[in-house]
């Protein structure tokens, strides 16, 4: 018996009947023979911890904007304590750990340039409007590997896809990442925004701090702990108490922190920057990466420089900027 037939059983004979099973996926757009060693859903974690995408998300915006300190969250750190919540709710539910950690990998990969900002901004400019997770999944469909994509299975696909908002993912592995990915930035978005002085612990309003915790460890375990006690038949859920204190907390952090004059002041920026950055490759599309020329050929100018720019890290798009419109200081001998 190969590696990977073994570990198919064990699946099989382990995991809960509502998980999704590797042997039974629904497969990959491009049939590959598999792996003698990893199954199906090992693989895809791979591919996503080795792509190019997925190393740029240390350089991407969480909610503070191109932050200085070394502790702050990026968009990869979020990725990887989402990976964490998500596998901890999934070997507590005998759920599938393999693909829940590779949706979790990849649910972000879409992501622009200083965060949720860069997202609105390029949501204006584009016909199409854009959405970071239809982002994520058009990134490890057609744009990683020179227009090869990941070629991944159609559950973490499926995963990414639905990991924020509308319809909810097929598998229940997806439903969790979608409730990991909240606790996760919840919580280190309160840890960051204490840090950077726009919050205190102590403004978190008493009853939920009672209910839910005081600081970042219980308040994640009492949410993680709440939907593990609470799901059931593949429904992800918190209790009705956790959850009203949850979404309260995302209210306080909406008021607070997402919104706050002081915590968001650079982001008037971006729009124009983001703006100007558009506008110019629009105009210049031999200024944009070889790589995309399938892309303007099949997709046409706009779709490229969309894809060009929501790959963009936070420095790349700034000095990007510099190099095009602020110019050099003339030196003197």
């Amino acid at each position: 018996m190969l590696i990977r037939e073994y570990l198919e059983q064990r699946e099989l004979n382990e995991l809960s009947e509502y998980a999704a099973f590797s042997s039974k996926s629904r497969g990959r757009r491009e049939p590959e023979e598999k792996c003698t060693v990893r199954t199906e859903f090992q693989r895809d974690r791979d591919r996503v911890i080795h792509c190019k995408s997925f190393r740029r998300l240390k350089h991407k915006t969480q909610v503070f904007l191109s932050p200085e300190g070394d502790h702050y969250r990026t968009r990869l750190t979020h990725t990887l304590e989402v990976a964490q919540i998500a596998r901890t709710i999934a070997r507590s539910l005998r759920l599938n750990e393999d693909l829940a950690e590779a949706i979790s990998l990849a649910h972000d990969l879409g992501h622009t340039p200083f965060g949720h900002a860069g997202e609105r901004a390029l949501s204006e400019l584009f016909k199409d409007g854009f959405l970071h997770y239809e982002q994520s999944l058009r990134v490890v469909d057609v744009l990683e590997k020179n227009g090869q994509g990941l070629n991944l299975t159609y559950e973490t696909r499926n995963g990414i896809l639905h990991h924020t908002c509308g319809e909810e993912a097929e598998t229940a592995e997806g439903r969790i990442v979608r409730i990991a990915d909240r606790i996760a930035y919840m919580n280190h978005d309160i840890d960051d925004a204490v840090r950077a002085g726009v919050i205190k612990d102590t403004d978190i309003p008493k009853d939920i701090r009672e209910l839910i915790g005081s600081d970042t460890s219980s308040r994640i375990n009492s949410m993680v702990m709440s939907v593990i006690e609470n799901s059931e038949c593949g429904n992800i859920k918190m209790s009705p108490e956790i959850k009203q204190a949850f979404d309260a907390l995302h209210s306080f952090m909406f008021d607070s922190v997402y919104s706050n004059s002081y915590a968001k002041k650079e982001e008037k920026k971006v729009p124009d920057l983001i703006g100007l950055l558009y506008t110019y490759y629009i105009k210049h599309p031999d200024r944009l990466p070889q790589e995309l020329g399938f892309v303007i050929e099949n997709e046409g100018i706009e779709r490229a420089v969309c894809d060009h720019i929501s790959g963009m890290t936070d420095h790349y798009a700034t000095e990007k900027f510099k190099e095009l419109f602020v110019p050099d200081p003339w030196r003197i001998n």
